[in-house]
């Protein structure tokens, strides 16, 4: 079961791609990431009083996560979402973050002290050169200077949280773990509407089905899993299966929404999968 991980991972992870526009048009991104993560904390709570496990945790733990949170289900999540609500094309969005395999791999040596082999190397680097293909070049004009700077801000979050995470290593339940970083995702939230945003989220049947499948498939089951990949692998290997990402978006995309899937989509999807391939094998 364990060895499907990376693949359940990828599947559910691809799908919110599907369902953050719909949120997007019926709410502010950061009213809506809120919501979300008031959500995912509470049922990862009751989760947690169900196994009976201690939820009341030394002070280390506690902002160990906390600050995962924050960077992850905050400054990564909130980049993202603030990126497209401002007009940001997906396919650079996207191709941005897809940098972070690379990011985590030149740091993952000087930060986790991680040997990063030339195999590896040779992995990310056919896996990016995948993700572009299936991502295209067409990315239109008049890129937003705020939704680049925020796709940026995402990119260096979710690359410090997987470094971050790997480091500590703290010995707490995930579902404890998980608790603490919705709290820490949600309080950022709240303290950018507090400071910045205006507060709207328009409750239709639409965004109710969006965010629920952004609250039980990719937060309670994607991110659990990905904590849990990042705990028992290698930094620099665990991310590498992000650049399967983009091809799988864009399958499901082509499955659910009728979009084009090309010639050159399944091209890249084959190099994105021989470099995952050459760089996670043992």
């Amino acid at each position: 079961m364990i060895k499907i991980f990376p693949f359940i991972f990828i599947i559910l992870w691809s799908s919110a791609f599907i369902t953050t526009k719909p949120i997007i048009d019926h709410s502010d991104p950061f009213s809506a990431l809120a919501f979300r993560f008031l959500i995912v904390g509470i049922g990862f709570f009751l989760f947690c009083i169900y196994k009976k496990n201690k939820i009341l945790v030394n002070k280390k733990y506690f902002l160990e996560s906390f600050f995962s949170g924050v960077l992850f289900h905050g400054f990564y999540l909130g980049g993202v979402f603030f990126s497209i609500s401002k007009g940001m094309p997906t396919g650079i969005a996207a191709l941005i973050v897809t940098l972070q395999p690379i990011l985590t791999n030149a740091l993952s040596g000087p930060f986790l002290n991680e040997k990063v082999t030339q195999k590896q190397w040779i992995g990310v680097i056919l896996g990016f050169l995948g993700a572009i293909i299936v991502l295209g070049f067409d990315i239109g004009s008049g890129i937003p200077t705020s939704g680049l700077l925020a796709t940026i801000i995402a990119l260096i979050a979710i690359t410090s949280s997987t470094i971050w995470q790997k480091k500590i290593s703290n010995n707490l339940p995930l579902s404890v773990s998980n608790m603490y970083q919705a709290l820490g995702g949600f309080s950022l939230h709240v303290i950018i509407i507090i400071l910045f945003a205006k507060p709207y989220i328009n409750f239709s049947q639409t965004f109710l089905i969006a965010m629920s499948h952004q609250i039980f498939l990719v937060s309670f089951g994607a991110f659990t899993i990905l904590m849990y990949l990042i705990k028992k692998n290698s930094a620099s290997k665990t991310v590498s299966i992000f650049f399967l990402i983009p091809a799988t978006s864009a399958f499901m995309a082509w499955l659910f929404l009728n979009e084009n899937l090309t010639n050159m989509d399944l091209v890249g999807f084959l190099i994105t999968s021989a470099g995952v391939y050459i760089a996670t094998r043992d």
